[in-house]
């Protein structure tokens, strides 16, 4: 007889995670997102976003402003592995011997049938607070066995706001650059070694897809995030890649992008267009979610400024709305259209510097767009310059994105 999960086991491995989680120093950047974490008995708080983008921090500080204590369990600990439904019954019981009502879970949805175990938590009275690495399976799953039970937060690496706290820095060119080539994972910021981001990056790769999603060929997973990492910033057709990575089929590099999304590696932003279907046909631009993992991935730094700012500004609007769209019509392009409850909110055209050899192309791809959303008012964000410039269609601002970043 094989032994596979022991209560006082299981007891004993919560007792020293909550000791080793809740011991770190509270002198650490506050995010943004802290004020916005709501704090309903009712419903199960969910917390999402890309690995060692600080969630369990954030739910740290959040715990202990709002709770006395907590019952605390990492379902990603390796002493847990082979934990499934049928343990639940038990770490009920260490839950109950615990007298705890308020219940905080990390990773807990790499468990099969972890959601039905959340809304029996819910329906017995209990808080729940849940933080994981993958979008769709908490979406997915919550939405059908949790319908308006839970609330969903994400959560990113630092923006140029948190960056600039962080290191208790004034906004300007320097440290502009500064945060477009270290980028915003607070484990790097703090030790500056290129293998936290390299190890990240396998993290990401083994453990939120190759394994989630049982892929039987991890060769073409990394191919197609190093071409990722090398082409930020750029118009891709996924379904045109099968070559470059080394696939038979343009639907298993479709289902591939899903991971890295669902992973929140990469973001790939559609053409703004009226027909749902038009949007789905487009080619989309692609950007990776931190300029850190692009400069680990990627040797053309000196050539991608601009992408990379671009990128940077794509992030600064997902992290408010996940309405964001790239716009392209009769060869005019706008890099984004911000969007929120069907409002065009924001037009936005992004340039590292705005020459005389670039300043009509950028300007009349916004100005198509303002014409387009029926706005008088643009904005072109550059590394560094600004300026206002009238025009017989409207206002155009000119920002420089240490400022902008910063709205």
């Amino acid at each position: 007889m094989s032994i596979k999960m022991q209560q006082s086991s299981l007891a004993e491995i919560a007792k020293e995670q909550k000791q080793d989680a809740f011991t770190e120093a509270e002198n650490v950047t506050e995010r943004t997102l802290l004020p916005d974490l709501p704090n309903i008995p009712t419903h199960a708080l969910i917390l999402s976003g890309v690995r060692r983008c600080g969630k369990s921090t954030l739910l740290r500080q959040f715990v202990r402003r709002q709770f006395q204590d907590i019952f605390y369990l990492n379902f990603e600990d390796i002493r847990l592995y082979g934990f499934d439904v049928k343990d639940f019954v038990l770490l009920d019981k260490v839950i109950n011997e615990s007298g705890l009502k308020v219940l905080y879970f990390d990773e807990i949805q790499i468990v099969d049938g972890w959601e039905l175990y959340i809304r029996q938590k819910l329906d017995q009275n209990f808080q729940v607070i849940i933080t994981g690495s993958n979008a769709a399976l908490l979406s997915v799953e919550l939405g059908t066995k949790l319908t308006g039970r839970h609330i969903t937060k994400e959560l990113f690496p630092f923006s140029f706001a948190e960056y600039l706290d962080f290191h208790h820095a004034e906004a300007g060119a320097e440290t502009l650059s500064a945060y477009l080539n270290e980028g915003g994972f607070p484990g790097y910021l703090k030790q500056k070694l290129p293998e936290i981001l390299e190890f990240l990056i396998e993290d990401i790769l083994n453990r939120d897809i190759i394994v989630r999603y049982g892929v039987k060929d991890p060769g073409s997973i990394k191919k197609l995030c190093s071409y990722m990492l090398a082409n930020n910033g750029t118009l891709v057709v996924p379904s045109k890649l099968t070559s470059d990575i080394g696939v038979k089929s343009g639907s298993t590099v479709l289902s591939y992008f899903s991971y890295f999304e669902n992973s929140y590696l990469v973001s790939l932003v559609p053409k703004f267009d009226w027909s749902q279907k038009a949007q789905m046909l487009s080619p989309k631009k692609m950007y990776v979610i931190d300029p850190g993992l692009v400069q680990i991935g990627s040797t053309s730094f000196s050539r991608n400024l601009g992408h990379l700012l671009e990128s940077v500004v794509f992030w600064h609007w997902r992290r408010k709305t996940k309405e964001v769209y790239y716009f392209n019509e009769k060869g005019k392009e706008c890099d984004f259209v911000v969007r929120q409850k069907d409002q065009t909110i924001q037009i936005v055209q992004v340039c590292w510097e705005l020459t005389l050899e670039n300043e009509e192309r950028e300007v009349s791809g916004l100005l198509a767009a303002m014409d387009f959303f029926k706005t008088e008012n643009g904005i072109i964000v550059t590394a560094a310059s600004s300026d206002a410039i009238r025009t017989d269609s409207g206002f155009i601002s000119v920002i420089p994105a240490y400022q902008y970043l910063l709205t």
